[in-house]
């Protein structure tokens, strides 16, 4: 009895056949046997089978040039694995037939790799064989390095990661090399995306907003990269955040009220007043940049000429910053006649001394200060701080190198996990 023969992918050669013993009275025992289970074979030395275009004994390899691994006589290839010794993988594609491997990503200079190829013979036995060697430096000197922000420590659950590059990169498929050099992994595991502010600077944020008490590490792993025939990937220091509880300040411009979430559950309400007609505060989403317990306001600072009847030259304590140019939530105490019920202000949020107090003991760096039903403009993207919160999840992921157009949405860590990039 001849039975079906197992599945181990295209090109599998191996058949195991059975002999079924029927015993009397019915009952039956099956015996199988296999004079050659390539399965269960030890892998052969494949060195006579394949060719690799790597360097000799004692010479180092060309980064600039690909790999390649080819099959011969009978054999074919099945696999192949390519790491660098910091554990990054070389990407590449195999022919359908198995007769040749290419490298398709950059290989990293002064690195040292290691190859393994598995192999298959003509009676599907399998073979492998290890390669090993070293690349050389590269030949131009200019390298791009890259900082990542914010400084290390816990933030809100708001909070981007920024990267700032030392040069410039405008071509797309350099920024996708360098892209896919920044790691960003969070736990719990979220997914998020990184996008191209300008030609110097990237911003990573996840779909929603973090989880609370979330571990994130930040590195790069671009370092002897190649970017172009001018530019090599540099140095960047690794980075670690943490969030804190979740704090999210909703502000209701037509209701004057503001409330205040920590993890999804109210622990305040405070009477606010926003910004009058002709200085409305912004709508949308931003993120605490900072606190400052005292700052002096003065209206020249924001175009509003001296003497005239909107000026102002006040003191102003417990204000907590969220966009640079000069957007608050403060203490406002000349105007608690109209907190709760008029808005008055030119632009910040203001409440009482006390109100403010709290506010500023209470949120962080990172946290989310939302501003909903208010006349004013949608808060900045960037520039101004923190906004881009206010982009929908596909616009954010269009300002990828490497995952804009991928209507599945798929977690990009994820991704590098399930198809192993060189960086």
């Amino acid at each position: 009895m001849s039975h079906p023969e197992p599945f181990r992918g295209a090109g599998a050669r191996t058949v195991v056949s059975c002999i079924v013993l029927l015993a009397a009275l019915g009952s039956g025992v099956a015996a199988c046997s296999s004079d050659n289970d390539s399965l269960s074979a030890e892998p052969y030395d494949a060195a006579d089978q394949i060719a690799f275009n790597g360097p000799g004994d004692d010479k180092k390899a060309d980064p600039d040039k690909p790999l390649e691994v080819t099959a011969e006589d009978d054999g074919r290839i099945t696999d192949v694995t390519a790491l660098d010794a910091t554990g990054r993988y070389v990407a590449g594609e195999l022919s359908a037939d198995g007769t040749r491997w290419h490298s398709t990503s950059p290989l990293a200079a002064n690195a040292h790799y290691k190859i393994r190829v598995s192999t298959e013979d003509e009676d599907g036995a399998p073979g492998r064989k290890t390669f090993t060697f070293t690349t050389g430096k590269p030949v131009t000197q200019k390298r791009l390095n890259v900082t990542f922000g914010p400084k290390a420590g816990e933030y809100g659950v708001g909070q981007p990661i920024t990267a700032k590059l030392s040069k410039p990169v405008k071509d797309k498929a350099q920024r996708a090399v360098i892209e896919r050099a920044l790691k960003v992994d969070s736990t719990p595991a979220v997914q998020g995306a990184w996008h191209w502010v300008d030609d110097k600077e990237l911003h990573y944020r996840p779909k929603e907003y973090w989880p609370a008490h979330a571990v994130l590490q930040v590195r790069s792993n671009l370092d002897g990269i190649k970017i172009s025939d001018r530019l090599w990937g540099g140095q960047a220091k690794p980075l670690k955040l943490t969030t804190g509880d979740s704090v999210i300040a909703v502000t209701d411009a037509a209701t004057h009220q503001m409330t205040v979430y920590k993890n999804n559950e109210v622990i305040k309400k405070i009477p606010v007043t926003t910004g009058k007609p002709g200085f409305e505060t912004r709508n949308g989403v931003k993120v605490v940049l900072g606190k400052e317990y005292f700052v002096r306001m003065r209206s020249a600072t924001v175009g509003i000429s001296e003497g005239s009847s909107d000026s102002y030259d006040l003191p102003v304590y417990y204000a907590t910053r969220v966009t640079w140019s000069g957007e608050y939530v403060h203490a406002a105490p000349w105007s608690v006649g109209s907190q709760g019920y008029a808005n008055v202000s030119h632009g910040c949020t203001g409440m009482s001394t006390g109100n403010a107090q709290w506010f500023f003991d209470t949120v962080r760096e990172g946290d989310v200060v939302k501003v909903i039903n208010s006349d004013g403009n949608i808060m900045e993207t960037f520039g101004n701080g923190f906004g881009e919160w206010n982009l929908d999840w596909d616009k954010w992921r269009g300002g990828s190198a490497l995952v804009a157009g991928d209507s599945q949405g798929s977690d990009t860590q994820e991704a590098a996990r399930l198809r192993p990039q060189s960086v």
